[in-house]
C-alpha cells in the first residue's frame, strides 16, 4: 500500500563516449521497470525482501525482457532547479550499550541515546525467507521495518529511503544469538557541519545544549527542518523561523537555508501575498501569522549571519508582499486581528506552558517585527523610500500594540508572553520599570518556570538579560 501515490522517477543520463561525443537519455516510456525487493513509504516504513533481488540489474547485458514498460505520468508543477542543499547522510554511528534477550529470536537493544535514523544489521546468517522485524521504540508512530533473508552467505541490511526515531529497538525473528557486533544505530540527517560550540561550567546548560542539537539534527531531512521527525515530518515555517538563528550559530547551514528559504518564497500566493504554514508543501491545517512571518525573518537572519545581499535582494519583494497580506487584517487602531474563521489557521503562540496570550497580541507583534525587518532589509539594499515606509509602519504598529495591550492598573501587558513581546518591541520609558517588575512577578508566581509558548520563549531569556534580570534567567 502506498497511500501517497504511485512510485515515480524523473531523470536523465548524461553519457560521454570515448571519442568525446555526448548523449542525453531522459526518462520516457521506452524505459523498463520491475518490482524490486524494497517497498517503502516515508510515513509507513520500509520492508525489504532480499529474495526479490535481481543481481546485475544495473549492469550492461542484463536481460530485462520480462520487465514492463514504464508508464508516463503527469510531471509535477513548478520550475525544476538543481538541488542546492547538502544531502542526507549517515552522520553518526552508535554501538549498543545493552542487549537484552526477551525470548527465542527476540531481543531488546539500547543504544543509549535517542536519534533519528535506522539500525544496521551486519553479517546475519539464516535461511531464505527468515523475516527479521525491527520495532523502533518511540511514543509516536514511526512506521514499520523488516528484512526478509535471501539465505546462504552472510547478509547485511539497513533502511534506505526513510528514517525512524528511537533509542531502543526490539528485534524479532533473529536467527541464532545476536552479538553486539551485528547491530549498530546510524543517525541520519542533512550533512551540515558544526561551526559553533557551546560549553560552560554548568552541567545542566551543557546537557540542554546537547539535547537541542540532537533535536535539531533529528529534524533536518531532505533539505528542510521539520516540526517532529516521526509523526508529521512537515516543514512548518513557524518552527523554522524560531529556530533558524540558533541553527546558524551552530552549523554551516547557508546552503541548507538557501534552498529552504527559496521554497518558502516559491510557496507564496502571488495574488494575496499569503505564505503558507509550511514549505515546499502545505502540511494541512495549522498555522498563523507567525508562520508566514518566516518570509521576512529567515532572509534577514540569513543576511545577518552569512552577509548575503543576494538573498535579501531576491526575497525583498516577497517580504513586502507578506506585509501587504498582513495589512488586510489590521483594524483602524493598527491592531492585527484573526484573519480566518478557522482557529487552526489563526494560531497566535503555540504550545504554551499554561495559557495562550491573546491571539491579536501575537499577530500585532509579528506585524511590527515583519515591518521592522523589511525596513532593515531596505536599508541594507539602499532603498530609501521603502526604509521610510516600513519604519513608519513599524512605529505605528508598536504604538497600537502599547495602546491596546497595556493594563495601566496592573502595569503589565499580561502573562504568558505579553510582557516579553512588549519589552522586545520596546516599552515607553515611563512604564518600563513596572513592566519589568511584572515580568519578574509572573515568573516567581509560577515557581520560577516559563509561562510562554514557542514564540514568547524565543525572546524570553534575552529579554530578561536585556533588562537586568540575568540571575533570574
Amino acid at each position: 500500500v502506498r497511500p501517497y501515490g504511485t512510485p515515480r522517477f524523473f531523470g536523465q543520463l548524461h553519457i560521454v563516449y570515448e571519442d568525446g561525443t555526448q548523449q542525453v537519455i531522459p526518462t520516457d516510456p521506452t524505459w523498463r521497470v520491475s518490482e524490486g525487493p524494497l517497498t517503502d513509504m516515508v510515513y509507513s516504513g520500509e520492508h525489504y525482501d532480499a529474495r526479490a533481488e535481481q543481481p546485475g540489474w544495473c549492469s550492461p547485458g542484463f536481460d530485462d525482457s520480462s520487465w514492463k514498460q514504464a508508464a508516463p505520468r503527469r510531471a509535477p508543477g513548478g520550475k525544476l532547479v538543481a538541488q542546492t542543499s547538502p544531502a542526507d547522510r549517515v552522520m553518526e554511528i552508535l554501538r549498543p550499550e545493552k542487549i537484552e534477550k526477551l525470548g527465542e529470536g527476540r531481543y531488546r537493544v539500547d543504544f543509549g541515546e535517542e536519534i533519528s535514523g535506522w539500525v544496521h544489521l551486519h553479517d546475519v546468517t539464516g535461511e531464505a525467507g527468515q523475516r527479521i522485524d525491527i520495532r523502533y521504540l518511540c511514543e509516536s508512530p514511526n512506521g514499520s521495518n523488516s528484512y526478509t533473508m535471501r539465505g546462504g552467505a552472510p547478509e547485511s541490511y539497513h533502511t534506505r529511503f526513510t528514517w525512524y526515531v528511537f533509542r531502543e529497538v526490539e528485534i524479532d525473528g533473529w536467527p541464532g544469538e545476536l552479538s553486539p557486533g551485528q547491530i549498530t544505530a546510524e543517525a541520519v540527517y542533512t550533512d551540515v557541519s558544526s561551526t559553533g560550540r557551546f560549553e560552560c561550567s554548568n552541567p545542566l546548560f551543557n546537557r540542554i545544549n546537547r539535547i537541542w542539537r540532537r533535536s535539531q539534527t533529528d529534524n533536518m531531512h531532505g533539505c528542510i527542518a521539520s516540526d517532529c521527525p516521526h509523526r508529521e515530518r512537515s516543514a512548518y515555517t513557524g518552527d523554522g523561523q524560531v529556530a533558524c538563528v540558533t541553527v546558524m550559530h551552530n552549523f554551516d547551514a547557508a546552503a541548507f537555508y538557501s534552498k529552504w528559504i527559496r521554497d518558502i518564497w516559491g510557496a507564496q500566493n502571488v495574488e494575496t501575498g499569503y505564505v503558507p504554514n509550511g514549505a515546499p508543501w502545505q502540511p494541512g491545517c495549522g498555522g498563523g501569522v507567525a508562520w508566514g512571518a518566516a518570509m521576512n525573518i529567515m532572509p534577514w537572519e540569513f543576511y545577518v549571519h552569512y552577509g548575503d545581499l543576494d538573498m535579501l535582494e531576491g526575497c525583498f519583494d516577497a517580504m513586502k508582499e507578506q506585509v501587504r497580506y498582513m495589512m488586510r487584517w489590521v483594524d483602524s487602531t493598527g491592531v492585527m486581528w484573526m484573519n480566518s474563521p478557522c482557529q487552526w489557521m489563526n494560531l497566535g503562540d503555540w504550545c504554551p506552558a499554561f495559557e495562550f496570550p491573546p491571539t491579536e497580541m501575537v499577530h500585532t507583534f509579528y506585524l511590527w517585527r515583519c515591518a521592522d525587518l523589511t525596513a532593515r532589509a531596505a536599508e541594507a539594499l539602499g532603498r530609501r523610500e521603502d526604509v521610510v515606509r516600513y519604519d513608519e509602519l513599524a512605529a505605528r504598529t508598536a504604538e497600537a500594540f502599547h495602546d491596546r495591550f497595556y493594563d495601566e492598573r496592573k502595569g503589565s501587558y499580561g502573562a504568558y508572553g505579553g510582557n516579553v513581546f512588549a519589552l522586545r518591541i520596546g516599552v515607553p520609558a515611563d512604564r518600563r520599570d513596572r513592566v519589568i517588575a511584572s515580568l519578574r512577578q509572573d515568573i516567581l508566581s509560577n515557581g520560577g518556570h516559563l509561562d510562554t509558548g514557542i514564540f514568547g520563549t524565543q525572546f524570553f531569556f534575552e529579554t530578561l538579560c536585556d533588562n537586568g534580570l540575568n540571575e533570574l534567567a
